[in-house]
């Protein structure tokens, strides 16, 4: 079968999806053909829906039939100043997640690692892996027991030591803090086992021979566990890169609620465009909002991937 490497990636494409490819790896296609059809189905299909941006939508009339009114509905969500906030929210939210998430779950997984007793680390794995499936709902109420004024937990403390009570779900400025606090617990034990497989499967011939030359234990990280999971630690920022503009709805939502005193600092695309439809009932103006949203995710994964390709053409993605 002939070189396609010098082709450009069109007629790559083409050239890979070429009957000989597809006898050849007919095994490994059948296999992939679930994952295929619940792709189509559920990410593909659902993108016909975008249409409902672009018209008038009348639920009895349908998509196809709905008036056309063109960019009408993109010059209303833009013509006010809520979509720079909730876009800079969403932004900062999601990259404070990614940031301390990922990196928590690397330390994590180095300090798993790093136990000498293996009954151990598998207790200590599944305790931190836990929190994991904790439905948003629970955790909700976790954090208002945790934070109210009224009888909250860290408020009968202060008040025990002969404070104040401090009124959180008042303050907007402590909520991105909060917020980042609550997803590291949620979600680093998970992203810290896909890092310690990437960590078991390194040799350990390498930290022996550092060990000879008198590498410590600190130096071993930086020097050889870290370069080596790079393409992995790349991978999941990538994939979480792509998703930079999409705020956790079950999370935000659940914890903040309608709280208009928290808008400020938690307001984002995915609970603005859910409002626009539950208080305005404007199907076509909360598909607006998600169009643009999805719009800003390719955008987003592709200028990274590129930043990625240039200095490190091995860890892109594509």
């Amino acid at each position: 079968m002939r070189d396609t490497k010098g082709l450009p990636p069109v007629r790559r494409f083409l050239a890979f999806l070429g009957r000989r490819e597809l006898v050849k790896k007919r095994s490994l296609y059948v296999l992939a053909l679930p994952g295929f059809v619940f792709l189509a189905i559920f990410s593909y299909v659902p993108m016909y829906g975008h249409l409902i941006a672009f018209k008038k939508f009348n639920a009895a009339l349908g998509i196809l039939k709905s008036p056309w009114v063109g960019f009408k509905n993109f010059g209303f969500f833009f013509g006010g100043p809520d979509w720079i906030h909730v876009t800079l929210n969403t932004l900062f939210l999601n990259t404070l997640f990614i940031v301390f998430g990922i990196g928590m779950a690397v330390m994590l997984a180095v300090f798993l690692n790093d136990l000498k007793n293996v009954a151990f680390r598998r207790v200590s794995q599944s305790v931190i892996f836990l929190p994991y499936f904790v439905s948003w709902l629970v955790v909700a109420l976790m954090v208002f027991a945790a934070f109210n004024e009224t009888d909250g937990i860290l408020n009968n403390l202060i008040a025990l030591l002969g404070g104040k009570r401090y009124s959180f779900f008042g303050t907007p400025g402590i909520w991105p803090p909060i917020l980042t606090l609550v997803y590291i617990w949620k979600f680093s034990g998970y992203f810290s086992v896909i890092f310690l497989a990437s960590i078991l499967s390194i040799s350990p011939d390498y930290y022996d021979s550092a060990a000879i030359d008198g590498a410590s234990k600190v130096q071993q990280i930086f020097y050889i566990t870290l370069p080596l999971i790079r393409t992995t630690i790349v991978v999941l920022v990538l994939l979480a890169v792509g998703r930079i503009f999409y705020g956790d709805f079950g999370m935000i939502y659940g914890i903040i609620g309608d709280n208009s005193l928290l808008f400020s600092t938690t307001e984002v695309i995915d609970t603005y465009a859910y409002r626009a439809l539950r208080l305005m009932g404007n199907f076509s103006m909360s598909a607006t909002v998600v169009l643009y949203q999805s719009f800003l995710g390719f955008l987003t994964v592709f200028l990274f991937n590129g930043l990625v390709r240039r200095v490190d053409p091995q860890s892109a993605l594509f």
